[in-house]
């Protein structure tokens, strides 16, 4: 095709044609011969973004039911928050990354990815997520997003058990509000914490490793003694050795 081209005068610098590059709202995808092969990286040329910014930047994204909301105080929809964070995180170089995945036709694929603001977003989400949901929220809301991903993926969307799900996951986030603290470097990003009226580390009752005013000692020895019970039964009939 690029010789076609040239044997038409159409004169152009062909390098960046070598690359498949699709540009969307949640990241910008590279396809090209290394990313059809198991082991071979994609060059700092196929690349769309030059990595440009070097001095580390500290950034605050509000969350509002589990939607961004605002970029370091600036109030701004959801979908408006994503290109801001992209446009201030992008030229750091974080997001990069190949992936392999199934396709519904059973042929796997690998392809390049940057997508800075998708990348901090979810695990900017997670953490916030971590201090406000409760142990089972998480566990439950982990296995259904995958789930769900995957019927996503595989063109299940109109299926009804898809609006089952978005149920249970739109429950989860009302609580989920509050700001989540960033640290930017060049390639990578760090979550510094977060701030929030819902986060259970703020509980009176207790602090992870210090002195506990809720119970006793002796109400741990009753927990531990109930809470080693169902094992205690099984090892005495089946452990007879």
């Amino acid at each position: 095709e690029v010789e076609f081209l040239k044997s038409h005068g159409v004169e152009k610098e062909w390098a960046k044609a070598k690359y498949s590059i699709n540009k969307g709202l949640w990241g910008t995808s590279v396809g090209g011969a290394e990313t059809l092969t198991s082991h071979q990286s994609l060059p700092e040329e196929a690349w769309p973004t030059k990595i440009v910014n070097r001095d580390g930047l500290m950034v605050e994204i509000g969350f509002e039911h589990g939607e961004p909301t605002s970029i370091n105080g600036e109030r701004l929809t959801p979908v408006q928050a994503i290109k801001k964070l992209q446009e201030i995180a992008q030229p750091y170089g974080i997001g990069r990354d190949i992936h392999v995945g199934d396709t519904i036709i059973g042929i796997k694929g690998r392809v390049g990815f940057e997508a800075a603001a998708p990348m901090i977003l979810i695990k900017a989400h997670q953490l916030l997520e971590k201090h406000v949901l409760g142990k089972w929220q998480l566990y439950w809301k982990d296995q259904l997003g995958e789930w769900y991903g995957m019927l996503m993926h595989e063109g299940q969307f109109l299926d009804p058990v898809m609006r089952d799900i978005e149920a249970f996951l739109e429950n989860t986030q009302q609580k989920v509000t509050g700001k989540v603290f960033v640290k930017l470097e060049p390639k990578r990003f760090e979550l510094i914490g977060i701030e929030s009226e819902f986060d259970l580390m703020q509980s009176k009752h207790g602090q992870y490793g210090e002195m506990n005013q809720g119970w006793s000692g002796e109400d741990v020895k009753g927990f531990t003694k109930i809470l080693a019970n169902a094992t205690l039964i099984q090892q005495s009939v089946q452990n007879n050795d």
